[in-house]
């Protein structure tokens, strides 16, 4: 069974939200085992500045750093990556057998996105749109498109 790591700066509040992610995460159950792991978003002031920030992407960047499972196939999810059909997702996994990595890992930034060397890092940047989600929202989408690319590939109704 595929193991699928989502990496996400910032905890979520809503109830929206969480109840959503809970939804998809049960739904992904029968197909990869769903590891959601949540890194503390580093405080800024209200106003802060480009240093500020830079520092605060660095810190967290170590944090997810740190989460990244060995023989992880990193996929970091930013404005400027690759957009891709529902379809493409899933040519993304690790094929068992066929890859050396165990592990695919998402990473969701918080609401300053990604330290750039993270980006660079990964093997893969994805985006889900041009336009700009919340970054929770962005883990409800990334997961239902998770669940879409399984369906897919069942050859299930689900996806028309």
């Amino acid at each position: 069974m595929l193991s699928v790591h989502l990496i996400c700066v910032g905890k979520l509040k809503e109830k929206y939200y969480k109840d959503a992610c809970a939804e998809y995460s049960k739904r992904l159950s029968p197909y990869c085992k769903l590891t959601l792991t949540e890194i503390p978003e580093a405080k800024l002031p209200k106003n802060p500045t480009l240093g500020e920030i830079t520092a605060a992407l660095e810190k967290e960047g170590d944090a997810i750093r740190a989460k990244i499972p060995p023989s992880s196939r990193v996929v970091a999810l930013c404005i400027e990556g690759r957009l891709r059909s529902s379809e493409e997702l899933p040519r993304m996994f690790p094929v068992p057998g066929r890859s050396q990595d165990k592990h695919i890992v998402f990473l969701i930034g918080g609401s300053y996105g990604l330290h750039p060397s993270i980006k660079a890092e990964a093997q893969s940047q994805l985006s889900m749109s041009p336009m700009t989600f919340p970054h929770h929202l962005a883990r409800v989408m990334l997961l239902e498109q998770l669940y879409r690319a399984f369906k897919i590939e069942e050859g299930s109704a689900y996806h028309k």
